[in-house]
């Protein structure tokens, strides 16, 4: 059996289906991170420089697009540096460093949304305590909570996937994956699956608890025109986030652990990726969109820089 230390680079194999077009993914995938950076930006400025803004849902937001910043990062430039390469390889210590960001970027995401049921909970079912309940000092203090558990937590699975005796060097995606490289063990992965299982675990708990969350809004919302008002216009771009996250990370881990070689390759590659592609994107829009103030702080904004004037 070979030993961890013997495998210095990985060949990430999933690129075999994008030679013949990988100039037009090149171009799609270069255009589509510009736009990921540039609506996540726009966001969090608007809402960092705008006191009016202060508030924390809109807090809770920033974190968002900051995270898709943070996990994006982790996947998209050496992707696109991929696509013009004739060698798809990552260093073994990469490969661990490109897991832990997109794994956490994953998890933080779905922590915040946690957060912003919470949130919007408070507002909707019990209005009178909001303000009491949801201070700015509050929500920061919970938002910490939402990125420091998960960036332990996936911290705590990349130490264990970085004891395993590997017997294999090739990975079959377009980047690095924790249940990949674990597939390539040599020995027994019993620790590293109930890891996974429990962080796993710990998550459907999360996404159990927005469902209990949005039975009580539903029912509160109902009660009163104001309450279904308020919920149509903070609580429906939260479940269309929700959606989208949860969409896409149930078919990245089902096909990571259960997904059969027969399935095309190009089609595992979108399934793979989709979730670094759809929730940097639509989040920031669907918010901007939706929430009126945000809109129409940024719609002042670009009437403020398309005349020339000072704010």
């Amino acid at each position: 059996m070979r030993n961890t230390s013997v495998v210095f680079l990985f060949s990430l194999t999933g690129f075999s289906a994008t030679t013949s077009y990988r100039a037009t993914l090149f171009c799609l995938s270069l255009l589509c991170y510009c736009l990921i950076l540039l609506v996540n930006v726009a966001l969090i400025f608007t809402i960092v420089f705008h006191q009016k803004l202060h508030e924390p849902m809109y807090i809770i937001l920033c974190n968002l697009c900051i995270n898709a910043l943070y996990g994006t990062a982790g996947f998209y430039p050496k992707f696109i540096y991929d696509l013009l390469s004739d060698s798809r390889v990552i260093p073994y210590a990469g490969c661990l460093l490109q897991i832990y960001v997109i794994y956490s970027y994953a998890m933080v995401d779905y922590s915040v949304l946690v957060l912003m049921a919470y949130d919007r909970y408070v507002a909707i079912c019990r209005p009178l305590a909001y303000h009491s309940v949801m201070t700015v000092k509050r929500t920061l203090a919970l938002a910490c909570v939402c990125w420091l558990v998960p960036l332990w937590c996936e911290l705590l699975v990349i130490s264990l996937t970085s004891t395993l005796r590997l017997c294999g060097s090739h990975i079959d995606k377009l980047y690095c994956e924790n249940w990949s490289i674990v597939k390539l063990s040599c020995g027994s992965t019993k620790v590293n699956d109930i890891a996974g299982l429990i962080v796993i675990a710990f998550y459907i708990a999360q996404f159990l608890y927005i469902v209990c969350s949005y039975v009580q809004l539903i029912k509160s919302a109902l009660r009163s025109r104001e309450g279904r008002g308020k919920f149509i216009q903070t609580c429906v771009p939260h479940l269309i986030c929700l959606f989208n996250v949860s969409t896409a990370l149930l078919f990245d881990i089902m096909y990571s652990r259960y997904g059969s070689p027969s399935v095309p390759q190009s089609l595992r590659n979108f399934m793979a990726v989709q979730f670094l592609i759809f929730p940097p994107i639509l989040n920031p829009v669907i918010y901007g969109l939706i929430l009126t103030k945000i809109r129409r702080t940024m719609m002042h904004l670009c009437d403020v820089y398309g005349t020339g004037k000072m704010i």
